[in-house]
Parts: C-alpha cells; sequence; structure tokens
C-alpha cells in the first residue's frame, strides 16, 4: 500500500481518540457510582488483536491505566491462546480483576472485549471502572492491615460476564453474593458494557470509511511515530545514570517505611528504569504488582513528555527491568489494595527525582502523590439501607522551573477529580463541615509547591466503619534544588469528642463511628522548587494577601519581611534577613 497522507492519517488518529473519549464519556454518564459518574475513576482504550499493545485511549481517562490495560489485554488473549480462558464469541465481555494478570488493586475491574470485521477479531476494546466494593474485609475494599488477597475482596480470572451480548446470570449471581451494597453494581456493570458497544460502533464507522488496510497502516505508523518522537525527547538528555527515592510511610501492618530506590540509565535514546534496590515484599497492602509498576513509569514519563501520543510505541525506548524480589513485583497471596493508588505515585515520584536531575527545566517538584482513600461503611436508618461510601481527593503539585505547582490538583496518576460535596451529601448520610484549600501546606521555595485540601466529614446518622491508605504521612513530598519538601498528609478522627490518629498515620481500617463523629482529613502540598530566599518577594507578598501564609511564615519560610501592618514589604529588613541567612542550595538566584 502506498503511504499515507498527512491529513488522512491525522484525521484517523483523531478518530480514534475521539472513540475512546466516547467511550470514556459514556461509562462515566450510564454509571451509578458518584466515584464513576462523578469522580471519573474509569478508563477506555483500543487495544491489538495480536499482542493486547495499546493502540489508543481517553485522554479523560486516567493514565495509571495505560499500562495494566494494555497487560491485562495481552495475559487475556495469551490465555485463550493457551486453552486456559474461553475462546471468545462475538458479543462476548470479559471481566477479570485479578491484580497479578494486568491488574491494579481489586476495585479496578476491567471488561474487555473483541472487535469482530468479516469474521475475524480486528482489535480488542477495554475499560476499567473502580468500583466502591468489591467485599473483603471492610467497605470499601482498602483494608489496610491485610496480609493476603483474599481478605482484599472477590477476585476474578477472566471469564465471560456477557455472552454473545447477553448477560451471564450464574456469574454476575457469584459477584453480587460477594459485594456489599450489590443492587448498584447491575447500573455500573451495564454502563460499563455500553461503553464498550460505543466504542465497537465508532470503530466500526471509521473502518467502512476508511477502508480495514488503511486503518491498520494508520496505526502502525502512528506508534513508529509515538516511538520515534519519545526517543527524539529522550536522545538530548546527557548519557549517565540518575539516581532517586521515595518512601511509603509503611506497609499499614508492620510500621516502618519501604524503600523504592531507582537508577535511570540514560544511553543514546534509550532510558532503563531499575528498581533493584527497593525493599523486599511487604506483609501489608502496599506491594505492586508488575504491570503497575510499569504504568507507574509510563505515566510518569508522560507528565515530562505530554506531547507524544499515547500508544505502545511511546513505551518502546523506556525498558523497566523487573524488580523481582521487591515489593514493586508483588506475587500471590501478596496483598495490593494500595498499589494502584498510592505506591504507583511514590514510583512516578521516584522518576520525577531521577529526571529533574536531567532535565531541570521539565521536571517538577514531587506532587501530593495520594489518592486519599477514604471509604466509609455502614447503614443509613432513614433511607433503610446499606452504603459504601469512597471519597478521594486531590492534593498540591510541585513547582517548577518556570512557576508555582498547582493547588488541589488531581492524583498523579490520574485525571479523576473529588465527588462534589452536594453529590456526596446526597447519597450518603454525611455533611461536609469544612471543604478548603489548606493553606501552607506548599513546600517552601522559589516556586512554591502548591497547597493540598483540607475537610471535615460529619456522621449523621447511624453507625459505619472508616478505612484509610493513604501516604505521605511521614515525609512529604520531595521538594528539588534547594526546595522544600511539601507538608504531610493528616488523618484525626474524632469519636466522642476525642481526637485519634491512625498509628500509621494515614492507614488503618475498621474505625467505628456513631452518628456525630468527625474526620478531618488534610492533603499533602507540593514540594517546592528552587532556593525558597530566592522567591520573589512580590510573590510572597501576594501568597499572604491571600491567606496562604502568615506574616512569620513568610520571614521564616522566605526570608521576606513585612511591615507593621502585613501589608507591604520592608525592603530594607527582607535585604538583610536573606544576606544572614546561609542559602539553601546556591550562592545566588538564578
Amino acid at each position: 500500500m502506498t503511504a499515507l497522507d498527512a491529513i488522512t492519517l491525522s484525521v484517523i488518529q483523531a478518530a480514534l481518540q475521539q472513540a475512546c473519549d466516547e467511550m470514556d464519556l459514556t461509562f462515566s454518564r450510564a454509571a451509578f457510582s458518584p466515584v464513576i459518574a462523578e469522580a471519573n475513576d474509569r478508563s477506555d482504550g483500543i487495544y491489538s488483536a495480536e499482542d493486547g499493545s495499546l493502540i489508543a485511549q481517553g485522554s479523560q481517562g486516567l493514565p495509571v491505566f495505560v499500562g495494566v490495560m494494555q497487560y491485562s489485554t495481552r495475559t487475556i488473549i495469551e490465555m485463550i491462546r493457551d486453552g486456559r480462558c474461553a475462546p471468545p464469541q462475538e458479543g462476548d465481555i470479559y471481566i477479570v480483576n485479578d491484580p497479578y494478570l494486568g491488574g491494579t488493586h481489586l476495585m479496578d475491574v476491567r471488561f474487555a472485549m473483541p472487535v469482530w470485521r468479516s469474521g475475524q477479531i480486528f482489535c480488542w476494546l477495554s475499560n476499567t471502572g473502580h468500583w466502591p466494593d468489591i467485599g473483603g474485609a471492610v467497605p470499601g475494599g482498602f483494608s489496610a492491615s491485610a496480609t493476603s488477597v483474599e481478605q482484599e475482596g472477590l477476585r476474578l480470572p477472566p471469564v465471560k460476564l456477557f455472552k454473545r451480548g447477553v448477560l451471564d446470570p450464574e456469574i454476575y449471581a457469584i459477584i453480587c453474593s460477594n459485594i456489599r451494597v450489590a443492587d448498584q453494581r447491575i447500573g455500573d456493570i451495564k454502563a460499563q458494557a455500553a461503553a464498550l458497544m460505543v466504542g465497537r460502533d465508532r470503530l466500526l464507522e471509521i473502518l467502512d470509511r476508511y477502508g480495514d488496510e488503511t486503518v491498520v497502516h494508520a496505526i502502525a505508523e502512528l506508534r513508529r511515530r509515538a516511538a520515534e518522537q519519545m526517543r527524539a525527547h529522550i536522545a538530548p538528555i546527557p548519557d549517565g545514570v540518575y539516581h532517586a527515592k521515595a518512601f511509603v510511610d509503611s506497609d499499614g501492618v508492620v510500621d516502618r517505611p519501604l524503600t523504592i530506590a531507582l537508577a535511570v540509565e540514560k544511553r543514546g535514546d534509550t532510558l532503563t528504569f531499575d528498581f533493584g534496590g527497593s525493599s523486599p515484599p511487604c506483609a501489608g497492602p502496599m506491594n505492586s504488582v508488575h504491570a503497575t509498576t510499569l504504568s507507574s513509569v509510563y505515566l510518569a514519563m508522560r507528565h515530562i513528555f505530554p506531547d507524544v501520543p499515547i500508544s505502545a510505541g511511546a513505551f518502546e525506548p523506556l525498558v523497566v527491568v523487573r524488580p523481582e524480589g521487591t515489593f514493586l513485583d508483588a506475587r500471590y497471596p501478596r496483598p495490593v489494595s494500595g498499589c494502584a493508588a498510592e505506591v504507583s505515585q511514590r514510583i512516578a515520584e521516584a522518576v520525577f527525582a531521577a529526571m529533574v536531575q536531567a532535565l531541570p527545566d521539565r521536571v517538577t517538584a514531587a506532587p501530593a502523590g495520594s489518592s486519599g482513600n477514604f471509604a466509609l461503611g455502614g447503614h443509613d436508618p432513614a433511607r433503610g439501607r446499606d452504603y459504601v461510601m469512597y471519597q478521594i481527593s486531590g492534593g498540591g503539585y510541585g513547582g517548577n522551573f518556570w512557576h508555582d505547582g498547582l493547588s488541589n490538583g488531581c492524583s498523579t496518576i490520574g485525571i479523576s477529580k473529588s465527588p462534589p460535596v452536594e453529590i456526596m451529601e446526597q447519597a450518603y448520610p454525611v455533611l461536609y463541615r469544612h471543604y478548603a484549600l489548606r493553606e501552607g501546606s506548599g513546600g517552601a521555595g522559589q516556586h512554591r509547591g502548591g497547597f493540598g485540601l483540607a475537610y471535615e466529614v460529619e456522621l449523621l446518622r447511624g453507625e459505619a466503619r472508616a478505612s484509610f491508605v493513604m501516604d505521605h504521612g511521614r515525609t512529604g513530598p520531595q521538594g528539588v534544588r534547594g526546595g522544600s519538601d511539601g507538608a504531610v498528609n493528616e488523618v484525626t478522627v474524632f469519636r466522642d469528642g476525642a481526637a485519634h490518629v491512625p498509628p500509621h498515620l494515614s492507614k488503618e481500617q475498621d474505625i467505628f463511628l456513631r452518628a456525630g463523629d468527625r474526620v478531618c482529613v488534610g492533603t499533602p502540598g507540593g514540594g517546592g522548587y528552587g532556593d525558597p530566599l530566592c522567591r520573589d518577594p512580590e510573590l510572597v507578598l501576594r501568597d499572604v494577601r491571600l491567606g496562604y501564609y502568615t506574616p512569620a511564615q513568610a520571614a521564616k519560610l522566605f526570608g521576606v519581611v513585612l511591615d507593621g501592618s502585613g501589608t507591604a514589604i520592608d525592603r530594607e529588613a527582607t535585604e538583610k534577613r536573606r544576606e544572614s541567612a546561609a542559602p539553601l542550595l546556591t550562592p545566588a538566584c538564578a
């Protein structure tokens, strides 16, 4: 076939992207659970029929699912070929959430459906949605002290949930018999299936319009160009090895930090990521399966080079050495509920800390790096029904070479957002007494980190059980190039008026609550970038006027002295204070 012209290639690329975006939109609009319908904790994509390689993914889907859906789709294809999984027929949809078969934690449930063309499978469509409960020891699945995956919930190998387009009532009954609030799952299941069907229809329209051969050629060319573009970005980086570390507070069982030790070797136009020096497998749920570890590296590089189109080609120059013997390569039966939402972000933080050494003008200081997983399950006596509430929350992004970090941004691993307070209060027996920026939480720097979130939620009626699997409660997000770390994550539970702080700071399960009890959370701020004494005094004054810092903090953190009214800069006093302070990193500001 002759080479595609640039316009046709671009149009096909946009059409594939649009098909994925429509799947995302359909999934969210039809789902019942607020975590999907409002928070958009889901993703959709198109994958190769040959090996499950990523062709396109929705722009509004979670980046962390980029690698895992490619991995899980490939696993399904291999299991079908090996006879370990029933072969597909037209209209079949497989369901799988087994972390060790290319997943994350059990709550992230994946559907996969082949798209048929002329009696052959042209490609696979796959999506992932976070179900608010999958059974297990605690409501919501975030068992902070689980020591085996069975304690975390129902684990599903690839099985056909839909057979020739019809929901299998027996498989559905097994699922509903093992999870809480089962009546809501039919809405999420049908939404997830509907998204795939919309994607199938849009893809067939593309094939009808341009022809199968042209689209196949375009997919191959797009993959080649993505790899070429990523290599072009990598090539100017100085050859060498860049080292970094990041830390997980604890595994929820043993109160001791876990270390992520990363060495990034750059040679030519390839980056090799080696986590071999990391901590061994842990007892608690902060292990990461291999697919999540891979995806965490991919999404971190996506943050650094966002202009490279998402496809399998973009990953080709990124070599991740399998970290065997560490907690970043979990094997059955290690518990993994914290891998997707927390450990993945520590992995990304290690990548940022290494790459900022090589690309100081492109890479930020560490972001908040926690999804703020807070699950609350109980019975609402006013409505006469059980519920499982799942709250995710944002935090500050790190400062960078050009500007301050974003405040209350979404987690590093996705674009999911906190569900609106009004929706949560409508759906569950809770009242949000406070919901605001967490002033002062950004790490000081020439460009400070963004601020986290502070909220307080009260249980209005009935009894409930609260569980937390968060992180960055022991150490804050790393500052870089002389910048300070962001504020740590803080969790306090008030029961009968007495304050309770989890022994593991941001991890605990099964905290019993009665009406009137409250949960207070302060999410981390981003790390600072550069020497705080080099920050423009006018920016410090602006932050004070906005209430982000007090005049005392302005003097202590940035060496900026305000006059007696706190509304203007005392230039002479500021100059003297900065001259007397030892530089944090460099003798002069850039």
